[in-house]
């Protein structure tokens, strides 16, 4: 993404560039490397957020390295 927003290694939440620690699951394992955006509004009616393991509406990375 052009914006350099990060990636949370955990939970694949995508933050804002200032976060220090993930808003979601308190990690701070964070990153810039990542790849795919997708955006969940629905988890549970999602094949997508099931195969992700994703219990809640938010943006997430397909794949963080």
């Amino acid at each position: 993404m052009a914006s350099n927003r990060l990636a949370c290694h955990d939970c694949h939440h995508i933050v804002e560039p200032d976060e220090e620690m993930c808003p979601y699951c308190s990690s701070t394992s964070l990153t810039e490397d990542w790849a795919g955006y997708v955006v969940i509004t629905h988890p549970e009616q999602s094949e997508i957020a099931e195969k992700m393991e994703v219990a809640e509406s938010g943006e997430y990375a397909l794949k963080v390295r």
